[in-house]
C-alpha cells in the first residue's frame, strides 16, 4: 500500500510543482519530479531540522510538492529556460 501512495502523492505532487511552476509535462514526468521531489524536500526538510513533519498524506504532499517546486528551480536554473 505504501508504494500506492508515492506514487500518487508523486503524481499529485508532480502536477501541482507544474501548474505552480507554469511548466508542460506529461503524467510520467509529473511523476518523476514529485517523486524525486519528495527525496529532495525530505532531506532538505531533516536538514532544516524539521523533523516534527508527519508520515500522512497532507504532510508527504506538502514536502513533495515543496521538493518537486524545488527540482523545477535547479532545472530551469541549470539549463536557463524560463517558464512556458
Amino acid at each position: 500500500m505504501g508504494l500506492i501512495i508515492s506514487i500518487v502523492v508523486g503524481i499529485l505532487a508532480g502536477y501541482i510543482a507544474e501548474k505552480v511552476m507554469k511548466s508542460n509535462g506529461g503524467l510520467w514526468t509529473n511523476l518523476f519530479v514529485g517523486l524525486v521531489g519528495g527525496l529532495l524536500g525530505g532531506w532538505v526538510a531533516s536538514g532544516l531540522g524539521l523533523n516534527y513533519i508527519g508520515d500522512g498524506f497532507l504532510d508527504r504532499l506538502v514536502v513533495s510538492t515543496c521538493g518537486a517546486i524545488l527540482l523545477l528551480a535547479i532545472w530551469r536554473a541549470i539549463r536557463g529556460t524560463k517558464p512556458a
